[in-house]
């Protein structure tokens, strides 16, 4: 590896570049790190993608770990998920490993703190701890049991870790400063009691690690080099890097934070979305209303228009805030390429043409009308169709070009028509329209141009149709509404509807097809034989119609 031929793109990559060519490290280890009590969402694609990629660029490795310290939280649900989403991603990790691994090596170096004199064991309750803690501006104060004599905290310490104690009776703490500005620093606990059943280990233990003792400790013995965080782990480096220095592991890895990504007004916190799963207002975490991989993934989004996002939006030490516009875009643009064009009418309405004597003709359609050599399709026009109701009005607005008394347009692939009046129910709703269509107009013939109009709208031959439903997705809170510090329920995130398609399509799961002037979408897991089932993964850039 030449590195005098790599082109960072981040300070992340900055640094790790720098420490390999003044000899700090002569390779490069990362992991990534997630906890097994959740689903992945997106603000993960940019930790995944600056360990996994970072690894790869610099002919490094990447292990897969979980922190699975919190056995009331996790399950083998959420390890076989995670996974799945890292390969979906595109990434592949060089082992899987888990903090319980780590547990003896984590107790035994808490053995030796003790005996240096840097750990004890504390007597304190959760709340008179809190309360011995000290603000940002005032300092704490001693435990009564920071001076408890090595042989004391060693015999506390294995009757805590033989479970003779009940869980919150006490735990053991680092002996750092309790004056520290940094209240991190302050003699944090390291080890807890704790008495459940391990979805991993069962009850092998009865004391867990913390997350910052074990975190950083299973970096050093697993060989990191720099351990690549969010910006909230930034106020507890120093306590990470007090626990690799006062480990005895000779690896002390670095760790570098980035800022967060996060999109204005999308919620990703695990309790908002167990409340709306909980109140039956969405299915689950794999809700295309949901921003976790799962729900991005059901929604039709494609893994590489989250790393182009993610790689677009930079990293940086600031909090990224992004616009749903920019998101979208990303979306758009890898769709727009590979999408199949077809014909849907959600909102329908029935056109018949008068004039038209046939019974039926063949029409070609393009499928991918974006490639320079697409593959074509033939569709049958005939009398009777369907249009979408919003491409009608009695009484039009100013600019409206589409259907209305004494207007043309053209219906995509076939010929051009004219409205000539319609039929509505006793509240006025239009219930039928009528046109003529012009013979010498059909699309593809040398006078298919001869008549000017300045629309073209889709449509379906109604006896090639195919019923679906469809489902339109809006932002899933009120984003201008908080009840009791909590996120309101958007009613309208959800928008069913019940149209129809091209019949004879062939349609798949790994398709994804752009409903004409409409938007993108993927066929979703509710899918029967007799009904499709569509997820809208977002609208066209434009979704007015012209």
């Amino acid at each position: 590896m030449n590195l005098n031929e790599i082109k960072p793109e981040n300070f992340i990559e900055n640094i790790v570049l720098e420490d390999l060519k003044n000899g700090k490290v002569n390779y490069v280890q990362t992991r990534q790190p997630p906890e097994p009590s959740g689903y992945l969402h997106i603000g993960h694609v940019r930790n995944i993608m600056l360990n996994y990629g970072i690894a790869k660029k610099f002919n490094g490795v990447c292990n897969l770990r979980f922190d699975d310290t919190n056995p009331t939280k996790e399950k083998q649900e959420f390890v076989d998920a995670i996974q799945e989403d890292v390969h979906w991603l595109g990434f592949d990790f060089k082992n899987v490993y888990y903090a319980t691994d780590y547990f003896q090596q984590n107790y035994e170096i808490a053995i030796k703190l003790i005996k240096e004199g840097k750990a004890y064991v504390c007597d304190l309750s959760p709340e008179e701890l809190s309360q011995t803690r000290g603000t940002l501006t005032q300092p704490g104060t001693n435990s009564p049991y920071r001076n408890r004599t090595v042989e004391e905290n060693l015999t506390l310490f294995e009757k805590m870790k033989n479970g003779e104690f009940p869980a919150g009776k006490c735990c053991l703490r680092a002996k750092i400063d309790m004056s520290s500005p940094n209240i991190n620093m302050r003699d944090p606990v390291i080890y807890r009691i704790q008495y459940n059943t391990h979805q991993r280990i069962g009850n092998t233990w009865n004391i867990y690690p913390s997350y910052d003792f074990s975190h950083p400790l299973d970096d050093a013995l697993e060989g990191v080099t720099h351990s690549i965080c969010g910006l909230e782990f930034e106020d507890h480096r120093p306590l990470y890097n007090w626990v690799v220095e006062n480990s005895g592991i000779a690896n002390h890895p670095q760790q570098i934070e980035y800022s967060n990504l996060m999109i204005k007004g999308v919620i990703i916190g695990k309790r908002h979305i167990k409340r709306f799963v909980a109140e039956g207002k969405i299915s689950g975490f794999d809700d295309p209303r949901v921003y976790t991989l799962r729900g991005l993934r059901r929604r039709g989004v494609l893994p590489q228009s989250l790393l182009e996002f993610s790689k677009a939006a930079s990293v940086s030490k600031t909090t990224t805030v992004c616009e749903m516009d920019f998101f979208e875009h990303f979306v758009r643009e890898d769709l727009n390429k590979i999408s199949k064009r077809v014909m849907a009418v959600l909102t329908p309405i029935k056109l018949i043409i008068e004039n038209y004597e046939k019974d039926e003709e063949d029409i070609i359609l393009e499928d991918y009308p974006q490639n320079e050599n697409t593959t074509t399709r033939i569709y049958k026009f005939g009398k009777e169709l369907y249009i979408d109701s919003d491409d009608f009005r009695k009484t039009p607005e100013p600019k409206f070009h589409r259907l209305l008394i004494g207007n043309k347009v053209r219906l995509k692939g076939a010929y051009v028509i004219e409205v000539t009046h319609f039929d509505e129910d006793e509240n006025g709703n239009v219930t039928c329209i009528y046109a003529n269509y012009d013979p010498n107009t059909k699309s593809g013939t040398a006078n298919a141009n001869n008549v000017k109009v300045k629309s073209t709208i889709h449509w379906l031959n109604v006896k090639h149709s195919q019923p679906i439903e469809a489902r339109l997705f809006e932002n899933l809170t009120l984003e201008s509404e908080i009840q009791n510090g909590d996120y309101v329920f958007n009613p309208n995130s959800l928008i069913i509807k019940h149209g129809y398609i091209e019949s004879g399509l062939n349609l798949s799961f790994d398709e994804r097809y752009q409903f004409l002037r409409n938007g993108y979408y993927c066929l979703d897991k509710d899918t029967t034989n007799d009904l499709p089932v569509f997820n809208r993964t977002v609208t066209l850039k434009d979704s007015k119609k012209k």
